[in-house]
């Protein structure tokens, strides 16, 4: 299926999916990493439910691809390039939204490192990308929270979802840094939630399971997925689309006395 038709069906399914229940006019949505994968297919059910769209994405052709995506659809998006793991451009993202937009409702962070790491045993990780991955997967979705926290405050709303990972629950060896940086983020949304509910902020992970999307993953192989779908409760691969209604859910006005929660989208894999 082409990227094109794709994203043609998330935004169907989205639509189709939630009526209009989830709709999401005049919010303003920031989706770190979206220029591919998740964070594309997050972007666009959210565009297609009337959110204006900030692309928020290191790679500039991906990101502004997205955006002319939402664009040529008849939706609103703009392309803010963003290194998470940059606090200045973190607070750029933020200043760049609230001047293009006047608000920041809805933060996702979905930007991570993963497809290209390598399965290996813990102790033969390098120690930079041990680093790394902490600091792109955790201290970025940090140092975006920490960006956006206040237009949300000033607003007395705001619904903020870090993408943590099914991975977590099973203890998934020879990703180690990686599965910290999930659990770190399952942590984080607990605290957050405490901190920010007076302020009428949810904070939320969301842990999907093995998805498969337009991203090449080597590791998995056919092997592999048979696997990953044998240990499923729902016997088919998991696609973006299957974690759009929850996302949809979370983001939403239904969601406002759900805070604190790690949900698990994952056909069944695991029980928490």
């Amino acid at each position: 299926m082409s990227e094109q038709v794709l994203g043609r069906k998330i935004m169907q399914t989205g639509q189709a999916a939630t009526g209009r229940s989830f709709r999401a006019d005049g919010r303003t949505a920031i989706v770190t990493g979206a220029g591919q994968g998740l964070g594309r297919a997050f972007a666009l059910a959210l565009a297609a439910e009337g959110a204006t769209i900030i692309v928020a994405e290191l790679n500039e052709d991906r990101g502004r691809a997205v955006v002319k995506e939402i664009n040529d659809a008849g939706a609103r998006a703009h392309f803010v390039k963003t290194d998470v793991a940059c606090a200045e451009a973190c607070r750029n993202m933020a200043d760049t939204t609230l001047r293009k937009t006047g608000r920041i409702d809805i933060l996702i962070n979905n930007a991570g490192i993963f497809s290209t790491l390598e399965m290996r045993p813990f102790e033969e990780i390098p120690d930079a990308e041990w680093d790394q991955v902490l600091r792109v997967n955790v201290t970025g979705a940090f140092l975006c929270s920490k960006a956006v926290v206040g237009a949300m405050k000033g607003a007395g709303w705001g619904r903020i979802v870090h993408l943590a990972s099914g991975a977590v629950t099973l203890g998934r060896p020879n990703y180690l840094h990686y599965i910290a940086s999930k659990s770190a983020l399952a942590g984080m949304a607990k605290s957050m939630a405490r901190e920010l509910g007076g302020f009428g902020i949810t904070v939320n992970a969301m842990l999907p399971g093995a998805t498969f999307t337009e991203i090449e993953r080597k590791t998995v192989s056919p092997e592999q997925k048979t696997v990953i779908v044998g240990s499923q409760c729902i016997k088919r691969p998991e696609a973006p689309e299957d974690l759009i209604g929850a996302m949809l859910f979370l983001c939403s006005e239904h969601s406002e006395f759900v805070t604190g929660q790690q949900v698990n989208v994952d056909g069944g894999a695991t029980h928490l």
